[in-house]
């Protein structure tokens, strides 16, 4: 198997391409975004912050990503 294959994910109602096993935990790092302002929905389900390093993302998943903005 090839190691440059890449799996097919929608995050916020973008396609974009990952690399296989990767986890949410890895996608929020290699997105820079601060993990502890962020929420993710995976296929429609929310993922609690302790589940992130163990959940991998599977071809054909569907992701939301919110992040928490400060403000007053």
């Amino acid at each position: 198997m090839s190691t440059n294959q890449q799996i097919q994910v929608t995050i916020n109602g973008e396609p974009r391409a990952l690399p296989p096993g990767q986890t949410i935990r890895q996608l929020l790092d290699s997105l820079e975004l601060d993990p502890a302002r962020v929420a993710v929905e995976l296929d429609r389900r929310i993922v609690k912050p302790h589940d992130w390093a163990a959940t991998e993302i599977t071809g054909g998943a569907r992701l939301e990503i919110v992040q928490f903005v400060g403000g007053g």
